[in-house]
């Protein structure tokens, strides 16, 4: 079952703004009215579902990245000892 917004005058909006955040950062919507007409909502961020998987990918690196990695590491090495160009 879906809680009904709590709707909160501009006005009074102003007055409370940062708990107003807060309540909708926990999940709660509020509907911002002018004259008790709906004008603007308030609404928590929708937070990213990090997928943890073990041995996974956690730096989200593109599929071969080793080989790319050896070569960048050896032109390293090459500029290193001054054989590079």
């Amino acid at each position: 079952m879906t809680r009904k917004p709590k709707m909160v005058n501009i006005a009074e909006a102003k007055a409370h703004l940062p708990e107003l955040i807060e309540r909708a950062a926990n999940g709660e919507t509020i509907v911002l009215s002018r004259h008790g007409k709906p004008r603007a909502r308030l609404v928590p961020l929708e937070r990213p579902k990090l997928l943890r998987v073990p041995g996974g990918n956690p730096l989200g690196f593109k599929p071969g990245w080793e080989k790319e990695w050896d070569a960048l590491g050896a032109r390293v090495l090459e500029f290193f000892h001054g054989t590079g160009k």
